[in-house]
């Protein structure tokens, strides 16, 4: 079991290279192309599934023909020791096609109804592995230039969380506030995972401040109450509460805070319009979130359709949206000012490998917690190969990491919003099915 990192890790390897070699199936494709583009692109998580099937079928397909041609063989490279190294060969490869078949369908597809949010955060928060690698904040690390030239891996990776919260701080105007004697007294974590960031801001802004952090998983308030009342953080509290459905009064926060929890808010639009209604008028929110690319001057092709909708099935995520399209929903509101937009992921790129560096560097704060559990184990492999797959689409410029910023407006101030124009699906088909740095938390 001490060399299993190595197997984990060897693994990786082969099946990040087998990525670049496994053609799309005709069925995938044409389901794909049949597709409407843009807002409207979000298949049911019947078709997924089903499309997941017919690829899982063509990739075994493949590992088959894979291992029958070391049967094939011309005469002249029939010696004994060829045939034994060609059937090793094509037997390895037939394995790591079936394993990456298996991987590359999605299990975790999102529902609202069965909250697959809350409870996959449950499911991380119970098992400990994602705080053991990620410590408290479960959202991506900050990397500067120099620490990018030097080595992303050389940083301890807790570390850059905090960094990002320090720069997020910067970026969205938290420490002119600060500096101007407007400190914010009651502050909102929409998303506040194990309450790491929570915590960090109320301990920043001091006592006179309340930090209010909302999750979806009673595992993560639980943890996060646990830990503010060890640490003696008694300005921070944290409540199970819908982000959609916000049961604080109108203009109740000086600063609404949302690090990473957009990426599984079904409805972009009340996602942005709640945390208006409860900012007080002058308040600043700020946004840190995973983003597709705007598709409208560059549609999606089959490929990267098929890509999104793994990386929506796998991490129960509804759908992305673009940075553009939330500076739209942000203008859409009638309420914000000074909106501004940026895309950290050069920034934040570094994280996902970070993560699987840690896990293969240190076996010893996951293993342990594996045990004998396989299923826990496979889902570990699973989640380490859906941070690979993270890292491919960011690298390729599929995703984005979207930064968004703003003031509400002062009543006087207040204009009516313009009529909303759909920027993306609020919901997937069937509507009935749908309603987290640092490692367990969003």
């Amino acid at each position: 079991m001490l060399h299993a990192h190595r197997a984990v890790a060897a693994c990786l390897l082969l099946l990040a290279s087998a990525q670049a070699f496994v053609p799309l199936s005709p069925a995938r494709t044409q389901l794909a192309a049949a597709a409407p583009p843009a807002a409207s692109r979000a298949f049911t998580s019947s078709n997924q599934h089903a499309v997941a099937e017919r690829d899982a079928q063509g990739t075994v397909s493949m590992a088959s023909r894979s291992a029958a041609l070391a049967f094939s063989l011309p005469a002249a490279l029939t010696s004994s020791f060829t045939r034994r190294a060609a059937i090793a060969v094509a037997a390895t490869t037939a394995v790591v096609l079936v394993v990456k078949a298996l991987l590359d369908k999605p299990s975790r597809p999102y529902d609202r109804e069965a909250n697959t949010v809350g409870n996959e955060y449950d499911a991380w928060c119970e098992d400990g592995i994602l705080e053991q690698v990620w410590g408290e904040h479960i959202h991506l690390g900050y990397y500067d230039t120099d620490e990018r030239k030097r080595g992303s891996f050389r940083k301890d990776i807790i570390q850059a969380k905090y960094d990002f919260i320090d720069k997020m701080m910067q970026w969205g105007g938290v420490n002119d506030m600060i500096r101007s004697g407007h400190a914010p007294k009651k502050v909102l974590d929409v998303g506040c995972g194990i309450g790491g960031t929570s915590r960090y801001l109320a301990t920043k802004l001091g006592e006179g401040s309340e930090v209010v952090g909302i999750t979806l998983s009673p595992k993560q308030v639980e943890r996060a109450t646990q830990l503010a009342r060890d640490r003696k953080i008694g300005n921070a509290r944290f409540t199970v509460m819908d982000a959609l459905a916000m049961e604080f009064p109108d203009d109740s926060f000086d600063l609404v805070w949302a690090c990473e929890s957009g990426e599984h808010m079904p409805d972009k639009r009340l996602y942005v319009e709640e945390m208006t209604r409860v900012l007080k008028p002058g308040g600043r929110i700020v946004i840190a979130t995973w983003c597709q690319r705007d598709d409208h001057e560059r549609p999606f092709t089959p490929r990267e359709e098929r890509k999104l909708d793994f990386l929506y099935s796998e991490w129960t995520h509804p759908h992305f949206i673009s940075i553009q399209d939330y500076a739209k929903l942000m203008d859409g509101t009638g309420q914000l000012d000074n909106i501004s937009t940026a895309d950290w992921t050069v920034q934040t790129i570094a994280s996902w490998r970070h993560t699987i560096w840690m896990g293969i560097k240190c076996p010893w704060i996951w293993i342990p917690r594996c045990g004998l559990r396989w299923a826990l184990w496979w889902k570990t492999f699973k989640d380490a190969w859906c941070l690979e797959r993270m890292s491919q689409a960011f690298s390729a410029g599929l995703m984005e990491y979207g930064m968004m910023k703003a003031i509400k407006r002062k009543p006087k101030e207040a204009r009516e919003a313009p009529a909303p124009a759909e920027t993306a699906p609020r919901e997937r088909d069937p509507p009935a099915f749908n309603p987290g740095p640092g490692p367990i938390q969003q």
